[in-house]
């Protein structure tokens, strides 16, 4: 499709205003920023609605939107299995995780394990860091900006789209332009909600003839009744109950309760109570998902049959169904989140291998050789990222798909490390060596089988939890070898049983809707309601 079919003048006149804009807010704020982040390192501040926010905010990205619908579009909303867990996920975190972030005061995961269990743990998290932000972040990022923007220049090939992204990304970095994008990351956030409703608004309407609860009605009449089920029998290849019940309870205890991304916005908060209700809070957002863009993403089949490949229906949605304008306000805001992720993707990895392992190679290297080292890092990570981001479809068929199989194959070796150690006080360094070097072992075996060889017949979500039973075993057997730990140095980093039932008293003086016990009711019973409605 040529650019001037696409985009209006209206488009570009709203696309370089939120541009510029925001840009410009940003500039305007950086004295603010700085203090702003200084009082962040010396105290937390945020209140629960902020922190709910934030969290569902930070997962309504370009990619996300383009992975979502493009898997309701190919599978069905079966899909929503990964929002709606992340319910019951927050409501573990609440009750058991956070206290205990809280009580070690600690400041970011690595940090936690490293008390734990010591460096190696940390320097394995750092490394799985790095993979997972060059092949999963990264490579997605990339993956979902190049579909998107492949329809506007749809004589390029997706390498040259993906390249042309990694350059404005790292671009960006160099001239500072994500630290302006941070400083309003509020902003973004809200206009990538008023988008995704956008979409699902447009959407209905253009099913049902310009009507948006006929198009809502003759979706849920027409479409496959198996691509409006959650609940999928045990040979689906996409969604197995079977993995329902294993992997995907474990990839998102492994993104809600260890992912500094994410937990570092609930440590953020004024009080232990404002985390807890804030967590709660972005649990709920997730469910709007289903109604915002999973259902939309399965509506499409009604508009645009047959697409060769699913997630471009996203771009179709965009182009085909917006108003003018409002094409426009998207394309931007999917650029700006698209340039941000990737900014930071780059920066933060290239930091983990400047910092965590070039410099303890050569300790002797000044600040100005390792900011150089750093440079020089990014752009390789840049180029890395663009060769693999083609193959992803290779690997599955959509990206939604390819991401959650990633880190189905890689993250279970941590919760292992994470759940134990939490918990069991005889687990060890040891035990944590042994957990890691085994479960990871397991992880490229069935993830090398999985891509090349197809020996094992094993659904990728329920590789994780065999994975993850391998380095639990393995974790256990080592901390044998190995004296126990000292009680009184892991005792603040285990969940304690005296301070639940002291918790316990505390609630009973607390007005109801502040007992973040029946907010976690509540919230289990929302899921379960929805869950029901579309099993």
């Amino acid at each position: 499709m040529p650019l001037a079919h696409s985009f209006s003048w209206l488009d570009l006149a709203v696309f370089g205003g939120y541009l510029l804009g925001l840009l410009a807010l940003g500039i305007h704020d950086r004295r603010r920023q700085l203090k702003a982040r200084e009082h962040f390192l010396a105290g937390n501040s945020a209140s629960w609605p902020r922190i709910g926010f934030a969290l569902y905010a930070s997962t309504i990205s370009a990619t996300s939107l383009v992975g979502l619908t493009g898997a309701a579009y190919s599978h069905g909303i079966s899909v929503f299995n990964y929002e709606w867990m992340a319910a019951i996920v927050l409501t573990i975190f609440c009750a058991f995780v956070l206290p205990t972030y809280i009580k070690s005061r600690v400041f970011t995961v690595p940090e936690f394990l490293e008390l734990r269990y010591g460096r190696f743990v940390r320097t394995y998290v750092s490394a799985l860091s790095v993979v997972l932000g060059i092949f999963l972040d990264a490579a997605g990022g990339l993956f979902a900006g190049s579909l998107l923007f492949q329809i506007l220049v749809p004589d390029w090939p997706l390498w040259q789209v993906c390249a042309l992204l990694a350059v404005l990304a790292g671009g960006f970095l160099i001239a500072g332009g994500l630290r302006a994008v941070l400083m309003v990351e509020g902003i973004q956030g809200i206009v990538m909600v008023v988008v995704a409703s956008g979409i699902a608004f447009f959407t209905f309407q253009a099913v049902g003839g310009g009507h948006v609860l006929a198009g809502w009605s003759h979706t849920l009449k027409t479409i496959d009744p198996a691509h409006l089920k959650l609940i999928m029998p045990a040979n689906d290849k996409d969604m197995p109950w079977t993995g329902l019940l294993t992997g995907v309870p474990l990839i998102g205890f492994y993104f809600w309760c260890t992912n500094q991304t994410m937990v570092q916005r609930v440590l953020a908060a004024k009080s232990l109570d404002h985390g807890r209700w804030g967590s709660l809070m972005g649990g709920a957002l997730k469910l709007t998902n289903l109604f915002l863009v999973i259902l939309p993403g399965a509506a499409a089949l009604l508009l645009f049959p047959a697409l060769p490949q699913p997630d471009r229906v996203f771009s179709h949605m965009v182009f085909e169904i917006m108003p003018h304008g409002l094409i426009g306000l998207i394309v931007a805001a999917c650029l700006i989140s698209i340039l941000a992720n990737l900014s930071g993707i780059y920066n933060s990895t290239s930091t983990l291998l400047t910092m965590d392992f070039v410099r303890k190679l050569r300790p002797s290297m000044t600040d100005a050789q390792l900011v150089h080292t750093g440079q020089v890092i990014t752009v390789i990570l840049m180029v890395i990222s663009v060769l693999w981001t083609p193959q992803i479809i290779h690997f599955q068929d959509t990206l939604w798909k390819y991401l959650q199989a990633v880190l189905c194959y890689f993250v279970p070796p941590i919760a292992a490390v994470f759940i134990a150690g939490l918990f069991i006080r005889r687990v060890n360094r040891a035990g944590a060596a042994a957990g890691l070097i085994f479960g990871t072992a397991a992880s490229l075996v069935l993830f090398i089988d999985a891509f090349a060889f197809h020996l094992l017949p094993v659904h990728f979500l329920v590789a994780a939890v065999v994975i993850f039973v391998i380095a639990f075993v393995a974790l256990m057997i080592g901390s044998l070898f190995a004296p126990a730990p000292d009680p009184a140095r892991i005792g603040h980093l285990m969940f304690a049983k005296d301070v639940w039932k002291a918790e316990t008293d505390h609630l009973r003086t607390v007005k109801w809707y502040q007992n973040y016990r029946f907010l976690s009711v509540a919230l289990l019973l929302l899921t379960g309601a929805i869950v029901i409605w579309f099993a």
